[in-house]
C-alpha cells in the first residue's frame, strides 16, 4: 500500500525526529498495520522485517536501516500519513 501525501505535521516530526522519508517509505511498502482508534499505525514486526530483508535484497540492507527499526508512521482514514515517531522502549524497575 503506498500512501500519496504526508501531512505539514508528519514532516515535521519525521524532521525532528531523525527519520528520513525512505524509512517511512519502507513502512508503506512492507510495514504491517495495525488499527489504532480510527487511524492505522504501519510498523516494522517480524513479519514486516522478513518482507524488508527480501524488498532490500538481504542482511545487509536490512542493517543499514537497523537504526530506525523502532519506526512507526500513523496512517489517517483518508490515506495520509499524520505522523512518524519512534517507539520508546520502556526499562521496569527491579527493586
Amino acid at each position: 500500500m503506498m500512501f500519496a501525501d504526508k501531512s505539514i505535521h508528519a514532516e515535521k516530526r519525521m524532521q525532528q525526529r531523525g527519520i528520513p522519508p525512505l524509512v517511512v517509505e519502507l513502512l508503506e511498502a512492507c510495514g504491517s498495520e495495525r488499527c489504532t482508534g480510527g487511524a492505522v499505525k504501519l510498523i516494522f514486526d517480524k513479519a514486516a522485517r522478513k518482507r524488508l530483508k527480501h524488498y532490500l535484497g538481504g542482511k545487509r540492507g536490512l542493517r543499514m536501516i537497523e537504526p530506525w527499526l523502532s519506526s512507526y508512521a500513523i496512517v489517517g482514514d483518508d490515506g495520509t500519513i499524520v505522523t512518524a515517531a519512534h517507539t520508546l522502549k520502556r526499562h521496569r524497575r527491579h527493586g
